[in-house]
């Protein structure tokens, strides 16, 4: 036996004594909230309970949670209906923006994600900048197609012209 390692024994889900808990927040390398998980009974007593990140899966928590879980698809849904309206309504939009710009149609500056969410939320659309995808500063005047995120299942686009400043003043 010397020189042998002895291996640890792998960890079962149907450990004798295990501790049945619901988890109240995603703990890495264990489970996401909302889960049932069986840990042995010390991982229970002296991390998860202690520090709030799990409670004994009583029937009662356990109906709360597939209520909140219900509540929370339901939401979600709503939110995915709603980015689904304003992505076709934006699509059929173009915004405009004015920039100064030289002879050859360079920008003296460029524009960027914040301006064209400014130009969107003046219009009415609800679209905040880090829902705008761009490849890089706009530098140029012309037409661009720029790429929206308005929820991870929902994308568009919108078009936005950079026009020159007009002088009327």
């Amino acid at each position: 036996m010397i020189g042998q390692v002895k291996k640890r024994p792998v960890y079962s889900p149907r450990v004798r004594g295990a501790v049945e808990l619901l988890l109240a927040e995603n703990v890495p390398g264990l489970g996401k909230q909302g889960q049932i998980v069986r840990v042995k009974p010390g991982y229970a007593r002296n991390y998860l309970l202690p520090q709030g990140l799990a409670t004994i899966a009583t029937e009662e928590n356990k109906k709360a949670v597939e209520q909140h879980r219900v509540r929370l698809e339901e939401h979600e849904k709503q939110r995915v209906s709603a980015a689904k309206k304003l992505a076709e309504s934006v699509s059929k939009y173009s915004v405009t923006i004015e920039a100064n710009a030289n002879e050859e149609g360079h920008l003296y500056g460029s524009i960027l994600a914040g301006d064209i969410s400014k130009s969107l939320i003046k219009a009415g659309f609800q679209v905040q900048p880090t829902q705008i995808f761009l490849e890089g500063p706009l530098k140029e005047l012309g037409m661009y197609t720029v790429k929206l995120q308005l929820h991870s299942e929902v994308d568009s686009d919108v078009k936005v012209w950079v026009v020159p400043i007009s002088s009327k003043k």
